[in-house]
C-alpha cells in the first residue's frame, strides 16, 4: 500500500532542493522492523513534524540522520551528501551545521550554565563575525528569555527552564537545522505550549529549517508547516494538520480522536 500524500502545494518546495532527503530507509534490531521504506524531504525554512506512537521509530530515524546509527539500506542525503557515505571528518562537518535538541536536555550537571553553552564552542569555534564567547552565550540565553540564569547550576532550574537552556545551546552555533526530539517529553501542558512557542519563534528569526518528532498534537497543531505520520515503519501519510485531521483512514484517525 502506498503512502497517503494530500496534495496540496507545499511553498518550502520552492527554496529549491531539500536540506534532508531521507530515500527507502530501513532499520532493524534483530527481528524487529523499525523502519521500513520511510522517505521524507525537509525543506530549507521548513518545520516539518514526523508524528508517531511512543516506540514506533522516531528516534531511531534522528539517530540515523547525523549518523550515530548506520541504516540497514537506504540513502539519507543532508545538504545533498548521503550521510551512511560519509567519512568521520564530513561527518563531523554535517554535524556542525545541524542543532539538536535532546529530548533528556543532556546538560552538564556540574557545570554552570555558562560553562554548558561554551562547551559546543571549544570544539566547534566558528569562523568570523568578531563575537566574543560571552557575547554568543549571551545573545543565545536572551533569545530564550534566561539571560540571568547564566551563573546557575543546571540543578536550580525547573524542567521548562532546563529546556530553553538546551534550546539555548543548540543554538549558539547557529544550525541551519535543528532535530528536535519530543521536546515537550516530562513538560506540564502549559510549559510545553510555552517551548513549542518558543521554538516557532527560534525557526522565524534564524530561518531555520527543523525537524521534530513527537506524539504531542499540541506541538503538531502550533509549529507544523507539514507533518509526516511515521506507523509500521513508513511514511504512512503526509500533509498539513488539518489535512491529515480530515483522513477517514482508521490508522491515521485514531491520532486524532
Amino acid at each position: 500500500m502506498e503512502p497517503t500524500t494530500v496534495t496540496s502545494r507545499n511553498p518550502f518546495t520552492d527554496t529549491g532542493e531539500p536540506v534532508i532527503d531521507i530515500q527507502g530507509v530501513y532499520k532493524s534490531f534483530g527481528e524487529n522492523q523499525v523502519l521500513q521504506d520511510f522517505s521524507v524531504k525537509l525543506y530549507k525554512g521548513e518545520n516539518l513534524v514526523v508524528l508517531g506512537k511512543s516506540g514506533s521509530g522516531k528516534s531511531v530515524l534522528i539517530k540515523c540522520i547525523i549518523g550515530l546509527m548506520q541504516p540497514d539500506r537506504g540513502s539519507i542525503r543532508v545538504f545533498g551528501k548521503n550521510v551512511p557515505e560519509l567519512e568521520h571528518r564530513e561527518l563531523d562537518r554535517m554535524r556542525v551545521r545541524i542543532g539538536f535538541l535532546f529530548q533528556s536536555n543532556a546538560l552538564y550537571d556540574s557545570m554552570t550554565i555558562r560553562e554548558n553553552l561554551e562547551f559546543p564552542l571549544r570544539r566547534h569555534w566558528m569562523e568570523g563575525g568578531g563575537e566574543t564567547a560571552e557575547d554568543l552565550v549571551m545573545e543565545a540565553l536572551t533569545n530564550v528569555g534566561l539571560p540571568h540564569v547564566v551563573d546557575m547550576m543546571p540543578s536550580e532550574l525547573s524542567g521548562g527552564m532546563r529546556k530553553r537552556v538546551a534550546l539555548a545551546r543548540t543554538l549558539i552555533l547557529r544550525p541551519e537545522i535543528i532535530l528536535y526530539d519530543e521536546p515537550t517529553t516530562g513538560l506540564d501542558p502549559i510549559t510545553g505550549r510555552e517551548i513549542i512557542q518558543l521554538m516557532v519563534e527560534v525557526q522565524r528569526k534564524y530561518k531555520t529549517s527543523s525537524l521534530l518528532i513527537t506524539h504531542d498534537l499540541n506541538c503538531v497543531k502550533m509549529a507544523a508547516n507539514r507533518v509526516a505520520m511515521l506507523i509500521e515503519g513508513r511514511c504512512f501519510a503526509e500533509g498539513t494538520y488539518n489535512e491529515l485531521s480530515k483522513l477517514e483512514d482508521p490508522k491515521v484517525k485514531k491520532f486524532f480522536e
